[in-house]
């Protein structure tokens, strides 16, 4: 299939470099562009490439450059998807496709690899983090890759007989794959978001669909019957369904007498849960519902969720400060994402919102305020923020920088209160990725102890 074939693969990043590594050795001819210079963080990977006789062109993406000598377009699935030479491509009828379609597409047969595919607006990657220490602690032959960090290709060589792979898929994932279909198949939920990269809703959820596309009934689908959009978006879908429930018994997941129940069988008492929020018991769910495929034993959840304290940026606890706890979830980029996060703690809480401006309706917090002491608005849409908290009566500072934010929210803290990094916003205003933006607060955090 990717065999004396010339490819393009568009953006370097890591999983740039993963498919050429790969397709390099099954004697394809491939080109590399990337609109960026080719900076001193990739130099080792470049040269190891170029040693491989990959092609390069760094700074530009040529007009002529992409003609229909090619075979597929391999596209980073960052890059827009309007780029010119994704629609050049389309004109020309050359695939386009990315990196998890292409390693999905050399998966090895004879081995009998299965796929747990995951994805949703929130809670895919606790989700897919839950689903791999699950099936790692039960003894099981697991890889975790996707959208998590680690590029399926990566694994291919890795892989032994009956293994299984847990693919995080994000839409930017989803949106160039074809042939792609997960043995059992999660959409923990779906509400509006990434509008600015999939241009309408619409789109947005026909891509997270997607991860059901080739679903017949011999695949499992794991739905939040809580989650009106999921229920709407799946109503057609040919797989075998299976639910999971926060509000009712009728789900094959479910919350009963302060247990979490699979199937009549009580796995776990939530208060030995470590992870907070009504959002984190129904990721848990779909979880323990994705390996309940796999015969994985309570003995093997429960030992995980005990000692389970959540995923890096993801509503992760830092530490505490004068009997007040520090919680960092700076990949709330959103604002359904904060009312998630605000809606975990009945304690009185300090939170810093703000970052980079894209027109975030902050006004959509209100419902989720009672609990809110102060808010401390930073970054880009800083005044905006002040104007939320004013309009409804809430004690609201604002400065430009996370540093004097942080500062604002220890002077303000008091014992047993929350602070809460929660922004609501992209980071791109002030840095180059979110998780920069939480190691930041962490350090702070961390210092003042």
């Amino acid at each position: 299939m990717f065999e004396n074939k010339k490819i393009l693969i568009l953006g370097f990043a890591r999983s740039g470099y993963e498919a050429a590594k790969v397709l390099i050795q099954k004697n394809n001819k491939v080109i590399l562009n990337d609109g960026k210079e080719l900076s001193k963080n990739d130099e080792e990977r470049y040269n190891e490439l170029k040693s491989l006789g990959v092609e390069f062109i760094f700074g530009e993406h040529p007009d002529d450059l992409l003609d229909e000598s090619f075979d597929y377009l391999i596209k980073n699935p960052g890059v827009p998807i309007d780029h010119k030479y994704v629609l050049k491509a389309n004109s020309l009828n050359i695939p386009v496709i990315n990196e998890v379609e292409m390693a999905y597409r050399m998966i090895p047969k004879e081995k009998n690899i299965k796929v747990i595919g995951i994805t949703g607006t929130n809670g895919k990657t606790t989700t897919t983090t839950l689903i791999y220490n699950f099936l790692k602690e039960s003894g099981k032959g697991v890889h975790l890759t996707g959208n998590i960090g680690y590029p399926l290709c990566s694994f291919l060589d890795k892989l032994k007989e009956n293994d299984i792979l847990v693919i995080e898929t994000s839409c930017q994932q989803l949106e160039n794959t074809d042939l792609y279909n997960p043995d059992v198949a999660v959409l923990t939920n779906i509400s509006e978001a990434h509008i600015e990269f999939m241009k309408t809703y619409d789109h947005y959820k026909y891509v997270k669909s997607k991860i059901f596309k080739n679903h017949t009934k011999n695949n499992i689908a794991i739905i939040n019957k809580e989650n009106e959009e999921s229920l709407e978006l799946t109503k057609d879908i040919l797989s075998t369904k299976k639910y999971i429930s926060s509000r009712t018994e009728d789900a094959n997941s479910y919350l009963k007498d302060g247990k979490i129940y699979y199937e009549n069988d009580p796995i776990i008492d939530i208060n030995n849960v470590k992870i907070k929020g009504i959002h984190n018991l129904e990721n848990i769910m779909c979880a323990i519902t994705a390996v309940k495929e796999f015969q994985v034993d309570n003995n093997s959840i429960v030992k995980v969720l005990e000692n389970f304290y959540g995923v890096e940026h993801r509503l992760e606890y830092v530490g505490e400060i004068k009997g007040a706890k520090y919680y960092n979830d700076t990949e709330a980029t959103n604002i359904k994402c904060t009312q998630i996060a605000l809606s975990s703690f009945t304690e009185p809480t300090i939170i810093i919102l703000g970052g980079y401006e894209r027109g975030q309706d902050f006004n959509e917090l209100k419902d989720f305020s009672k609990n809110i002491k102060k808010i401390i608005g930073i970054g880009q849409c800083r005044e905006r923020v002040k104007e939320f908290g004013d309009k409804n009566n809430i004690p609201t500072v604002i400065t430009e920088k996370l540093v004097d934010g942080f500062q604002l929210a220890k002077e303000s803290a008091e014992e047993k209160d929350v602070v809460l990094l929660s922004p609501a916003s992209a980071s791109w205003d002030q840095y180059k990725q979110c998780e920069d933006r939480g190691d930041e607060f962490k350090e702070y955090v961390l210092n003042s102890k």
